[in-house]
């Protein structure tokens, strides 16, 4: 028995969405920038990459933002148009399906997904450190930090940061929108006193190294190498990964064909600006050496902030460890909005069981699938940490793969979707050929060296299977599931394969439309 096409109740402008009970309006502006930035977690994501990236570029960590930033802001260019058109909770599921077919939208919707579960796992797994760091700095008690390395107190106290992410993430979007103002809010504010202090340190001669203020530090020609510039662009991959967010949360937004594209502008710049300020003050206060505090230095490149919290904020170091701590949290609930929401549309068109489409009658929010997405996050991470106890940083690895797939399918269905409108403007020549070309075959040329690189047994934590190494299995494991997945569900509900519940679409010319109706009249 095949399912059933959904009612097509219109999303936006485009006839062939249809709605899934979401809550409608909830979510302004402010509130899908708050959301974004929460699931980008500056704070987490800073500390872990400034150190490694300050040993590859040195003192060329700004121009290695820029350079990083770009492909994130020309994917962004696309999924704009993309959202522009077709404002759907299925992104990148959606929008691939309606340009490439139902194979190639069901993978982008498996890649969003897995990218996303992959990351909460390694968010909780963080938010568990620095909960017992934080800890330790409070009570003056060092043991207490060791407490996070114990393997059955970190599972446990991982899986209740996972149980509450899920019960926010269960309830309506208000909620998620009041709790990220708090958390958020107080996590940017902490890193701009940090930037603030010291650069005021290292002006005033407190700086462990000072450095002063240069504009060659953003020159990207001065980058030494290829390969400097590849480590770049794979940073921005794992730094601004999360913006996406804003626009898997379209149909709940005001006015949803133009807030969530400017939300995500408005998150990425942000963003971009927030780690340029931090950047800058890193490099004028500690330097780019190997020295006790210098950011090359490799012994405290696993957590930078903490290291250079108490030289920076004295009393007030702790403020760091709980930005980092609020960064994680709050990332790890935020991010449940974009797994849950690709799974109920993919339940909703009938690319997988109708219970991922269920919608909570109280809260208006894809419970089935957001309770989904925790248990097999939560599994994910519990078998990880038995296995290896390099988890995070093997994971963070494959998640860059993952992300570098669907973020080039979903720039690439941009670019294919709108073939027929690329010269009707000079706008569009830019905004639905040039950018997510340009953005997709960046990522794509990304996704392609990291799957040979991660097949050395050296790469990423050292682990292997028969001298394989164990990023380049998972990554390639999680592909073939995938497929797997896919070609079953074509039998068991082939409706859905064959375009029934959601076809292609190739829209038409403008010049073409505006012929049309001349000779209609």
């Amino acid at each position: 028995m095949t399912r059933n096409a959904p009612e097509k109740v219109p999303v936006g402008g485009d006839s062939g969405l249809s709605q899934k009970g979401l809550n409608a309006g909830t979510v302004g502006l402010i509130g899908a920038v708050v959301i974004g930035i929460s699931c980008i977690a500056p704070a987490y994501t800073f500390t872990a990459a400034i150190g490694p990236t300050a040993s590859t570029v040195g003192a060329q960590i700004p121009a290695v933002i820029l350079i990083g930033f770009i492909p994130m802001l020309l994917v962004a260019f696309g999924y704009r148009e993309l959202n522009n058109r077709m404002p759907d909770a299925g992104t990148s599921f959606t929008w691939a399906t309606r340009a490439f077919g139902p194979w190639i939208g069901w993978m982008a919707g498996w890649g969003l997904v897995v990218a996303t579960i992959l990351v909460l796992s390694n968010l909780a797994g963080v938010a568990v450190e620095f909960l017992f760091l934080l800890i330790s700095q409070i009570t003056g008690n060092a043991g207490v930090a060791d407490l996070a390395f114990e393997v059955w107190i970190n599972i446990a106290v991982c899986l209740l940061f996972m149980l509450g992410a899920t019960y926010i993430s269960y309830r309506d979007m208000q909620t998620t929108q009041k709790l990220q103002y708090v958390l958020v809010t107080f996590q940017v504010a902490v890193l701009v006193l940090f930037s603030v202090v010291a650069i005021s340190q290292a002006v005033g001669g407190n700086g462990f190294d000072f450095q002063p203020f240069d504009l060659e530090w953003f020159n990207p020609f001065a980058i030494s190498s290829f390969s400097a510039l590849a480590a770049g662009l794979s940073l921005s991959i794992f730094i601004f990964w999360g913006w996406d967010v804003t626009l898997t949360m379209n149909e709940e937004t005001k006015d949803p064909e133009k807030t969530p594209g400017r939300a995500a502008t408005v998150t990425v710049i942000t963003i971009v600006s927030l780690y340029l300020l931090l950047a800058v003050a890193m490099i004028m206060f500690a330097g780019v050496g190997t020295g006790e505090l210098g950011l090359g230095n490799e012994d405290i490149q696993a957590n930078v902030f903490f290291f250079l919290s108490d030289p920076v904020l004295g009393p007030l170091a702790f403020l760091v460890s709980l930005a980092v701590l609020t960064s994680s949290a709050s990332s790890l609930q935020s991010t449940f909005v974009g797994p849950a929401r690709t799974l109920l549309a993919m339940g909703h068109y009938g690319a997988l069981p109708p219970a991922f489409a269920k919608v909570s009658p109280r809260f208006f929010t894809p419970g089935y699938a957001t309770i989904v997405s925790a248990i097999v996050a939560s599994g994910f991470y519990v078998v990880m940490r038995l296995v290896s106890e390099n988890t995070l940083w093997d994971t963070i690895l494959t998640l860059g793969m993952m992300i570098c797939f669907y973020y080039g399918i979903t720039a690439f269905a941009c670019v294919w979707y709108f073939r027929k409108q690329w010269f009707d403007s000079v706008r569009n020549v830019f905004f639905t050929f040039l950018f997510p070309l340009i953005g997709g075959v960046i990522l794509a040329i990304l996704f392609v060296t990291t799957l040979i690189d991660s097949m050395d047994p050296a790469y990423g934590s050292g682990a292997n299977v028969f001298g394989v190494g164990i990023v380049f299995i998972l990554g390639i494991l999680i592909i073939l599931i995938g497929i797997g997945v896919m070609v079953w569900q074509s039998f068991v509900r082939p409706a859905f394969f064959r375009g029934e519940t959601l076809g292609m679409d190739a829209p038409v010319s403008a010049r073409k439309l505006r012929a049309e109706s001349e000779n209609r009249r």
